[in-house]
């Protein structure tokens, strides 16, 4: 026996160490700030995204002299672009021929032609040619020219508004407040074929119905304008886009355009509570020397019961290429100095792992955490929430300074609604993060630094600059932007492709082929899908 005085002390089990994610996200951290190199590499992404958008802003030089006002530059001049309901820029132009309307009525009319023809070398409609001559124009009629009735809460540009109205190539439809527009009977219209057309008004809720024969109708939509007034001008419209021609070559395309004029044939026109004793009145809608398009073509005759309306410009949200009729540019092209930032962010993000290996640190961070998912899963939080500050900054800066900048050279903004804004600024300094995620895993991957960086570069960054730099054919360009992490570009479009708005959307005009999240989604899916396989890889082979 042991007598009690010579009994071994009782040992105390050992106390684990601690190995929390919150401990590892906080060792992590200490890594990143107490490497120089890693933090100024993120300032550099931050300074490089801004400068850039910022050397883009401010490097037109505008000058303009429009008819009745003195030469003007930069600020001065700004056109006044009128705003619609929903608060984007619209192009309101068009010839109207109008009486007045109560609050419950409806407009019957039936196109029985319509025509057209647009600008040929440099001609414009209702302009003239460089010479001195009459217009050069050509026939042709455009695909979104515009001829049927349309009820409006004023005549002012930017009002709201609905349209029944036969096109050039794309039947009839129903459009209302620029950017929503629902088809109805296909096919044009035509002295053959008439398109009867109606709009009917109950308050402030308007209906619009087609008819091939003037006695079967049917509803094409129903829309609400809250507000119209009592009395609102309602009639016969016509407007004509610009002529667009886009040339496809090996590389990319160009694009130019021309003024357009469109004329329309309009008999049993019916107006029920209107005034009865209004005079039918044309005049154009738009136009003038402030504005960002001259005064559009036009005029009407009335014989009879038949009028023949011609008219030229668009009712349609405002857009980029060379369908825009003044100097423009988007939020997102303040933000071009990205994809440079882009690539400082992949060197970092690759390094913050290959360096562990390259030091022989790797074995004294998986021996102090041996759960190794938990060890990449905390690098790709630190170096992603780095990645998205300097993005976020950046994307602030770039975009609050890069409007200002450019407002005083004399490009107008387009503006969008503070939700896009919010989601284009936020969605880059994302992209930004998710990108550093993945050059973090390739960097698990590939262990060495060079071969990382190069890959990261490779796979995110060459394919966005194929997809927009008018390197590749446009089909090429939108499967690159579809297949590949450079999809995530995606999140910074701020206006949509409009269906009823001809214009070259292309990569290269900052248009892609995938909505925004869509797109972010497919470099979110590439991030994961690496960052698993890193994980797995790091489990199974040796420090």
């Amino acid at each position: 026996m042991t007598a009690v005085g010579d009994r071994a002390p009782a040992r105390l089990p050992a106390r684990p160490g601690r190995d929390g994610f919150g401990q590892l996200l906080h060792a992590e951290w200490t890594k990143f700030r107490t490497v120089r190199g890693w933090l100024i590499g993120m300032i550099v992404a931050a300074l490089a995204s801004v400068l850039m958008g910022l050397l883009t802003a401010g490097s037109a030089h505008i000058a303009c002299r429009r008819p009745g006002l003195p030469p003007a530059t930069g600020r001065g001049c700004l056109p006044g672009i009128p705003v619609g309901p929903g608060g984007e820029a619209v192009t309101d132009s068009f010839y109207f021929v109008h009486r007045q309307l109560g609050r419950d009525g409806s407009m019957t009319v039936r196109v029985s032609g319509l025509s057209g023809r647009y600008g040929a070398d440099g001609g414009q409609a209702g302009g003239e040619q460089a010479g001195g001559g009459p217009p050069a124009m050509v026939p042709g009629l455009q695909p979104w020219s515009k001829a049927g009735v349309i009820i409006a809460a004023n005549t002012r540009p930017g009002a709201a508004y609905a349209a029944m109205m036969a096109t050039g190539q794309h039947g009839v439809r129903l459009q209302w407040n620029y950017t929503h527009d629902t088809a109805g009977l296909p096919g044009a219209a035509s002295a053959a074929a008439p398109r009867w057309l109606r709009l009917t008004r109950a308050g402030d809720t308007l209906t619009g119905a087609d008819s091939a024969d003037g006695r079967h109708w049917s509803q094409v939509g129903t829309v609400t304008l809250p507000g119209l007034p009592a009395s609102v001008p309602a009639g016969l419209f016509v407007a004509s886009p610009q002529h667009v021609e886009t040339s496809a070559f090996f590389g990319g395309s160009s694009g130019s355009n021309t003024g357009s004029e469109a004329t329309a044939v309009f008999d049993h026109v019916a107006l029920r509570g209107g005034d009865p004793g209004g005079q039918w009145s044309g005049g154009f809608v738009g136009g003038g020397p402030r504005a960002p398009y001259p005064l559009p073509a036009g005029e009407y005759r009335q014989a009879g019961g038949v009028f023949t309306v011609t008219g030229s410009g668009d009712i349609a949200p405002d857009v980029t290429g060379p369908g825009a009729t003044f100097p423009s540019a988007t939020i997102e092209d303040h933000l071009v100095g990205m994809f440079a930032g882009l690539i400082a962010v992949v060197v970092v993000a690759a390094m913050f792992m290959t360096a562990e290996y390259r030091r022989g640190l790797i074995r004294i961070t998986l021996a102090a955490s041996p759960r190794r998912g938990r060890v990449l899963a905390a690098k790709a939080v630190i170096v992603g929430a780095a990645a998205f500050a300097a993005g976020l900054v950046a994307a602030i800066v770039s975009v609050t300074a890069g409007t200002r900048l450019a407002g005083a050279e004399g490009i107008y903004v387009l503006p969008v609604s503070a939700l896009t804004q919010v989601r284009v600024i936020a969605g880059s300094a994302a992209l930004l993060a998710v990108s550093a995620v993945l050059a973090l895993a390739i960097g698990a991957l590939l262990r060495r630094t060079a071969a990382a960086v190069a890959a990261g570069i490779v796979v995110i960054v060459l394919p966005f600059i194929l997809g927009v730099g008018s390197i590749l054919p446009v089909g090429a360009a939108d499967w690159l932007l579809r297949l590949t992490p450079a999809a995530g570009f995606a999140v910074q479009q701020s206006l949509p492709a409009y269906a009823q708005v001809n214009s070259a959307y292309t990569p290269a005009g900052g248009y892609y082929p995938l909505p925004p999240w869509a797109g972010f989604a497919v470099l979110c899916g590439y991030a994961a899908l690496t960052l698993i396989l890193a994980v797995i890889l790091l489990r199974r082979r040796d420090a």
